[in-house]
């Protein structure tokens, strides 16, 4: 269901057209596309428009991740085997090694590879052509990588939650794909509870569309939307279960917080990372969740969305 093309690409208006711009001059001066990098929350397209870049500039994509390149080897076997203009992405490339990162520098700059033969005083330096290339890159954690690797990218984009009529769309436009009858008010009551993310309301989407077979006649409206979302666990500003188990950590174990990402984890059995990057941008984007630099504390809207009351002293904390 990944678009092919920009002009496929529903949302993200602004660096759609900023990366439009850049593809098509990088093609007019028949030249690779300058290094990309893209970050942000997870599922909101970074690995989608790797492939699209490619495909705009009619070349093959090389796809990796960086816990995948364990030695700096891997990483130049990968870009030795590159075609010209071809285009190498790599997803969470912050989990670099250290060693394979600084492959990548020369390689960025001057199209070469820095490879040392031999060991000791008789040890000589050589520096080997490859391709000219367009590297992608893809975080979610932007402040973790290195300076140096940051400063070699031509371009950084960030990509943003979408809104609920981008989200239909994607709806809208992926049923049909999925041969799936659905009409707007079913696409909207799954977009309203898809986080303003195309990735869940995709994953929503096909869970509906099982309900809708089995337990309807295969079409999707709101009631059949509703009622499947209801039994996803998945409330209707798009919750699920380990959302409610991260506010009620907060609100019922440790008072309303201030308390810290690890703790919340371990009371829950999830890791820190997940929290971090997958649950907390929506809770705080919906202003359910409060970071500060004692820790984590849930807002009066959390009180509110889950049907509790503040007790007095969270209510000073939220009010200050």
């Amino acid at each position: 269901m990944r678009p092919r093309r920009l002009d496929e690409f529903i949302g993200q208006e602004k660096l759609k057209d900023n990366l439009g711009i850049a593809v098509d001059a990088a093609k007019q001066r028949d030249e690779p596309l300058d290094h990309l990098l893209f970050y942000g929350p997870p599922g909101l397209g970074k690995t989608t428009l790797a492939h699209i870049i490619a495909s705009e500039m009619g070349v093959s994509v090389r796809v990796t991740s960086g816990p995948a390149v364990e030695r700096a080897g891997d990483l130049a076997a990968i870009l030795t085997n590159l075609q010209e203009h071809d285009v190498l992405f790599i997803d969470e490339i912050h989990r670099l090694p250290r060693a394979a990162e600084e492959v990548l520098y020369p390689a960025m700059e001057d199209y070469a590879l820095d490879i040392v033969l031999g060991r000791g005083p008789g040890a000589r330096s050589v520096r080997l052509s490859i391709p000219r290339f367009t590297l992608v890159g893809a975080t979610t954690r932007y402040a973790m990588l290195s300076p140096p690797l940051r400063d070699r990218f031509g371009a950084v984009y960030r990509l943003d939650f979408y809104d609920e009529p981008a989200i239909a769309a994607i709806i809208l436009r992926n049923a049909g794909i999925l041969k799936v009858p659905i009409d707007d008010n079913g696409a909207e009551e799954i977009a309203r509870r898809s986080r303003g993310t195309p990735r869940v309301a995709n994953r929503l989407l096909r869970r509906v569309r099982d309900y809708a077979q089995v337990r309807a006649d295969g079409s999707i409206n709101a009631a059949v939307a509703g009622e499947a979302l209801l039994r996803l666990d998945v409330d209707d500003l798009g919750l699920d279960d380990v959302d409610h188990k991260v506010l009620r950590t907060i609100i019922e174990k440790y008072d309303g917080g201030p308390v810290g990402i690890e703790t919340i984890a371990a009371s829950i059995s999830e890791e820190a990372d997940t929290i971090m990057d997958v649950y907390e941008p929506y809770l705080m984007q919906v202003g359910f969740l409060q970071r500060t630099p004692r820790g984590r504390i849930a807002t009066r809207h959390a009180y509110a969305h889950l049907g509790l009351e503040a007790p007095r002293s969270a209510q000073a904390m939220l009010f200050e």
